[in-house]
């Protein structure tokens, strides 16, 4: 588990971590090679992210949540935040409902492709993990971002990061800032704002 959690945090992830194990011999929720450092690969990763969330976020919106990396992690450590998570498999919507359950912590589970999702949501941060690469999340979260200049993306990236942005700003326009990954040494998070398209 990882360092200096309050004692709360880390039972939840306790009882989470038990749960991906348990629901990880009926369904592909993770790459089977991670069960084995759920720790470093899906708990820290997902709560290095925590300190590019301003503090008076109300809203976030996790898109492509999958087993619940990194935004149910990110609800069970900002209880004070509404946290929406989209996920269009039936299955893992079922376990990340079990995991809010069993942890106390309430989330608004989408069973929906982004798409489908309303922008009424209006989320104050967005967050997604090995969903798309940055042209096609920035296509998938226009709605939110076109009318809310306030949005802020905090995205954790693989070894091409340098290259996404290099692609997505020949369309969209974008204040952004990397911080190296703590779990892997070539990825970074990227903290995107002010996001618009190119004149």
């Amino acid at each position: 588990m990882p360092h200096n959690l309050n004692p709360d945090l880390s039972g939840k992830l306790s009882i989470y971590k038990a749960l991906l194990i348990k629901w990880s011999k009926a369904i592909n929720l993770v790459s089977p090679s991670t069960l084995t450092d759920i720790d470093a690969r899906h708990f820290n990763d997902s709560l290095q992210l925590l300190k590019f969330i301003p503090e008076d976020t109300k809203t976030l919106l996790d898109i492509g949540s999958g087993a619940g990396f990194p935004g149910l992690v990110l609800a069970l450590a900002r209880p004070d935040m509404s946290v929406h998570l989209v996920e269009s498999d039936q299955r893992k919507c079922s376990f990340l409902s079990a995991v809010s359950r069993e942890t106390n912590i309430p989330v608004i589970i989408n069973n929906a492709r982004v798409e489908a999702v309303d922008k009424s949501i209006a989320p104050n941060v967005i967050t997604a993990r090995a969903l798309a690469d940055l042209t096609t999340l920035l296509k998938l979260t226009e709605k939110f971002w076109l009318d809310n200049k306030a949005l802020t993306l905090i995205l954790p990236k693989g070894a091409k990061w340098s290259q996404e942005v290099i692609d997505a700003k020949i369309k969209y326009d974008f204040s952004y800032e990397h911080h190296t990954s703590l779990t892997e040494k070539d990825a970074a998070v990227l903290v995107l704002t002010n996001i618009k398209y190119l004149k």
